[in-house]
């Protein structure tokens, strides 16, 4: 059974590729949906700016890490800029490794 802990714990695995903190830690990640039915997780992200043309390079990592996790069947990463990314969104670790 896939559990939103299980999720969670991938997640703050895989890095930003510029700033090289977990995508986790930085709060680009908005939701988890979990569809244990037919083995779908769903995932609300948003990335540090509109602009960024990273979308690709992250999803592609959540999509192959997630989709690892036994009952998965397929991975959904949505983007989304609403709310839009704040600082204020990243823990105290991403805060810390990042010097603010």
């Amino acid at each position: 059974m896939i559990t939103q802990k299980q999720v969670e714990k991938i997640l703050k695995t895989i890095p930003d590729p510029e700033i090289g903190v977990s995508l986790w830690d930085l709060g680009l990640i908005y939701e988890i949906g979990i569809d244990k039915k037919v083995g779908t997780i769903r995932i609300l992200m948003t990335l540090t700016t509109i602009g960024c043309p990273l979308f690709d390079l992250i999803a592609g990592p959540i999509r192959e890490e997630v989709g690892k996790l036994k009952g998965v069947k397929r991975v959904e990463v949505e983007l989304t800029f609403e709310p839009p990314w704040s600082m204020d969104r990243m823990t105290e670790e991403a805060k810390a490794q990042l010097g603010f």
